[in-house]
């Protein structure tokens, strides 16, 4: 084992999941709230929950929020099948909005219904709906937010307050059955989409859209792309011609870039925790609408462009940006395997820094697969949504290190011979920090989960 695993390597918790991190974590929260707590132990064990639906550790509980199926309050229609990319806003009077993407394609068992002014093209069958909750948690109102849009899977939120989706697809007019061409960010405006509507932001890309983090100081948009075989998605910048505008200000446009990393052409060959790449360069993509060719196979000139395989999260912390790659596997294409990596830009410097590895060959094992969806926890860590098989957990990692299961669910998908459930996607939290809230993407269920966080 190297010097840098053993900096911070982490033993399995008390469930006997079987999963530890290593890798420089003091500086995933360099600078951030995260760093200001405590957070130097899990929760305890997860106590089976009776109604079969979600197990927490002792001293938490849930709350069902919203099913799928269900009727949504506006009398729009049934809630849309797919929860999954979410984020939580703080409204008037201690209100919170909720939006949450429906990452439907166009065999969806249940479409976000399609609304005048707010509906891209009545062909999709993906959007997303909005929440709002009053400020003991009860949801007061859930409405369409947006329609007509494809295979929503993750986003981001803007520092002025509203949400972008992304579009995980790159079907274009006349591919199944889509009127307009697929692969877009859209803004979300969370308590009135009327404001936003149904407009695509076209140059910040058309590819397979993921997750996006923007730059508070001065919005400058990162954004990942999640290709699962060769070739391999890019990391994205998108440079505003109207930085840090405000609501529909990206509708302006600016310049789409894509990351090369000198001499690295996969980022699936860095196998070792704190592996640091100075003079990181960005290149223009030559045509952000991909009319005739991908933009991750369009030619970027001499010394190519850095590719990576299942490119997802995307967040922003302190000064630095942060992105998942969650699995690599050179039976698909890539230059090596692992079970996920959590690297970290710094734009001041131009550096780019592996902080995390996942695999049997990192002592960072996962009982599933793969990270997806990461935040930010107010007690310190991250939440981290497991992307895998097998029984589905959100985890939590401590600044120390120390990785805990925080939710397993119960929501069993297969047969009682061959179960699957549900995994978990849209984990946030509450902006008093008090409560987590989190998708199962099937049966879609938004639960929110109250208890000692700050413990």
């Amino acid at each position: 084992m190297s010097a840098t695993r053993r900096q911070v390597l982490a033993r399995a918790s008390a469930l006997g999941a079987g999963i530890a991190f290593t890798g420089a974590l003091s500086e995933l929260f360099a600078g951030t709230a995260a760093a200001q707590n405590t957070g130097h132990t899990g929760y305890g064990p997860l106590v089976p929950d009776p109604n079969g639906l979600l197990d927490l550790p002792e001293g938490f509980r849930y709350t069902v929020l919203s099913r799928e199926g269900d009727p949504m309050r506006s009398g729009e229609g049934p809630v849309p099948s797919h929860h999954d990319g979410m984020a939580a806003f703080a409204g008037r009077a201690g209100r919170t909005h909720l939006v949450r993407n429906h990452e439907n394609r166009v065999t969806a068992a249940v479409p976000v219904p399609t609304i005048e002014g707010l509906t891209y093209d009545p062909a999709g069958k993906g959007g997303c709906t909005a929440l709002t909750l009053d400020p003991r948690g009860r949801v007061l109102a859930e409405q369409v937010a947006i329609a007509g849009t494809a295979v929503n899977c993750a986003g981001g939120r803007t520092p002025w307050g509203t949400w972008l989706t992304c579009e995980e697809t790159e079907d274009k007019a006349g591919t199944n059955g889509y009127a307009k061409d697929h692969g877009f960010i859209f803004e979300v405006h969370p308590s009135d989409p009327h404001r936003t509507g149904a407009v695509p932001l076209t140059a910040m890309g058309r590819f397979q859209h993921e997750a996006i983090a923007v730059d508070p100081g001065n919005g400058i948009v990162y954004e990942t792309e999640d290709a699962f075989l060769k070739p391999f998605g890019l990391f994205y910048r998108f440079l505003p011609h109207k930085p840090l505008g405000g609501v529909g200000s990206l509708r302006a446009g600016g310049r789409l870039q894509a990351m090369r990393v000198p001499g690295v052409p996969d980022l699936s060959t860095i196998q070792e925790t704190g592996a640091r790449f100075d003079g990181v360069e960005w290149v223009d993509v030559p045509d952000p609408l991909a009319a005739s060719t991908p933009t991750r196979l369009q030619d970027y000139g001499r010394g190519g462009i850095t590719h990576a395989q299942k490119l997802e999260g995307c967040y922003w912390g302190g000064s630095c940006v942060y992105f998942v790659s969650s699995f690599a596997r050179s039976a698909d294409g890539s230059g090596a395997d692992h079970y996920g990596q959590i690297w970290r830009y710094d734009p001041k410097r131009r550096r780019l820094t592996l902080v995390v590895v996942f695999g049997p060959d990192t002592d960072v094992q996962l009982p599933g697969e793969s990270p997806d969806n990461i935040c930010l926890a107010p007690s310190g860590g991250l939440m981290v949504c497991e992307d895998g098989n097998g029984a589905q957990h959100v985890f939590g990692v401590t600044r120390g290190g120390e990785v805990y299961a925080m939710a397993r669910g119960r929501q069993n998908i297969g047969t009682p011979e061959q179960p699957e459930w549900g995994e978990f996607a849209g984990v946030t939290f509450s902006p008093d920090g008090g409560t987590m809230y989190v998708n199962c993407y099937t049966p879609g269920t938004t639960f929110a989960v109250t208890g000692p966080w700050r413990r």
